[in-house]
């Protein structure tokens, strides 16, 4: 009986030590454990099945959420695999659901060990993902998105370098207000940041009036010239089809204003047939006239030509037949009222907003004479002349647009109403801009059949070189070129309007 108690007591010792020595749990049932609670975010319960976990590990685990705004989280386990005696790890695979960019798959792996006789997680940041070992950080960042694409008429692309952007630029926040986009962006000491994955809004695409061939065709024929703008418009419709402008200093083609020189012809050439002065009709074209008791005006070079035509002074641009005539046959208050009716004094609703021109009132006879030639306090926009040269090829004054009649009445308001020229007037004015092309000021410079127009030069006080204009039409296209500083309208302004014609 001692014998077998002796024995029972020994046993009794054995398996005490054996049980002390035991391993509590299983590396399989701890891993599925952490699983288990890392999917239902119980980050206390993860806590408790690592081995000395940091003591930010709930932090860690709370701000990653947060900050790159985790909706859910799937998590894949692979086959555990044995790593030695009390060492193993589980590879698997997860995918974080992430509110501003969607599905955001990752591999990883977590390592187990025996610690104080109990199989635990052994846990570091690259348990959480692997770009954060290292010192590895992961950063949700906001991006700036357009809120809105503008592209041409046809729905194309603005082509580039097209000398529109300032205008453009202008009109995208009219479309809504910037909207924001989201990167997801690894950041790894001693190494460039890295982007896994990006997201940006869809901008809305709105049409403009600009024409993609007729644009790019006005942008390379202002290549290579400083200071210079070209504003084509349809005359059926009073549609910008394009807007080049390559202008310093912030000058703007539509807003801002300059002596228009001997384009400003036209005007008083319209306002010289309305008090019955015909086409045809013999005028004298001295090479200088002088205002009775006033100042004389001169032509450029101080050219005779006797007695011509009236549309033979306008092609020829004579300054003292201009002068004559309008200082006889008009008041200054004529001429202004009919420079009115083709546009001046206007708001121009393009939905970049816009001007037209002004001529002051005047009593004073020399300074009508300098008004009657596009001197004097006379002022124009390139935008305001070629809508000018719209109304005389449609025979109607319309108000040009940059955007549909629905977006520019958002945007500028009420649009001036198209306005019904003399249809006799108009004819006229037709033939004088045909003739000088043909035999006058723009002949022989390389422009195709068909395009009529009227050139400008106008001097600038207390300055060396004059603006250049050519204004004209061919087709349903009318256009206006201005080089600011450029010198003669021929030699600045002509040869753009080829290379543009060149070009379509």
């Amino acid at each position: 009986m001692l014998v077998i108690a002796l024995v029972a007591v020994v046993g009794a010792g054995a398996f005490a030590i054996a049980a002390s020595n035991r391993v509590k749990g299983s590396a399989s049932q701890t891993a599925a454990d952490y699983f288990d609670a890392w999917r239902k975010g119980d980050v206390s319960r993860m806590a408790r099945l690592v081995y000395e976990p940091p003591p930010d590990f709930a932090i860690r685990h709370h701000r990653l959420t947060e900050e790159l705004h985790i909706e859910s989280i799937r998590l894949t386990p692979g086959r555990l695999k044995s790593m030695g005696e009390g060492a193993a790890e589980v590879p698997f695979t997860g995918v974080r659901q992430l509110a501003d960019l969607g599905a955001w798959p990752f591999d990883s792996t977590l390592r187990l060990g025996v610690r104080d006789r109990a199989w635990k997680v052994l846990w570091a940041p690259e348990t959480l993902h692997p770009l954060l070992g290292g010192g590895g950080t992961l950063e949700l960042d906001e991006v700036d998105a357009s809120a809105a694409e503008l592209v041409t008429s046809e729905g194309e692309r603005i082509p580039n370098d097209s000398y529109a952007d300032a205008y453009l630029d202008q009109l995208k926040p009219e479309f809504g207000s910037s909207s924001r986009g989201w990167e997801l962006v690894s950041k790894v000491p001693g190494q460039p940041a890295r982007q896994l994955l990006a997201r940006r809004p869809k901008a809305d695409v709105e049409r403009t009036t600009l024409s993609r061939p007729v644009q790019a065709a006005a942008a390379r024929a202002l290549d290579g010239v400083d200071d210079s703008a070209m504003v084509v418009i349809r005359p059926s419709t009073g549609e910008i089809l394009a807007l080049a402008d390559r202008l310093k200093n912030n000058y703007s083609a539509v807003r801002d204003v300059f002596p228009p020189g001997s384009v400003f012809k036209t005007i008083t050439a319209a306002a010289l047939l309305g008090s019955g002065l015909d086409p045809a009709a013999e005028v004298r074209c001295p090479g200088t006239y002088t205002i009775p008791f006033h100042a004389p005006f001169k032509n450029d070079g101080e050219v005779d030509r006797g007695l011509i035509s009236f549309t033979d002074a306008y092609a020829y641009s004579c300054n003292t037949t201009f002068v004559e005539q309008a200082t006889t046959r008009l008041t200054a208050d004529q001429l202004r009222e009919t420079a009115d009716e083709w546009g001046f004094g206007r708001q121009i609703a393009t939905g970049i907003g816009g001007t037209c021109g002004t001529m002051q009132e005047t009593d004073d006879p020399d300074m009508f004479g300098l008004d009657a030639i596009g001197q004097g306090q006379v002022v124009a926009t390139p935008l305001c002349m070629a809508a000018l040269a719209a109304a005389v090829q449609s025979g109607t004054w319309r108000s040009p647009r940059l955007l549909s009649d629905a977006e520019v009445r958002r945007i500028d308001g009420v649009p001036h109403k198209d306005v019904r020229m003399d249809e006799g007037i108009v004819a006229s004015l037709r033939d004088m801009m045909a003739a000088v092309v043909d035999h006058g000021t723009a002949s022989d410079m390389g422009l195709p059949a068909g395009v009529a127009g009227k050139t400008g030069t106008a001097e600038v006080p207390d300055e060396e070189l004059s603006h250049a204009w050519f204004i004209g039409y061919r087709d349903d296209l009318a256009f206006c070129v201005f080089v600011r500083h450029g010198g003669s309208g021929r030699q600045a302004a002509v040869p753009i309007a080829a290379r543009f014609f060149s070009g379509l």
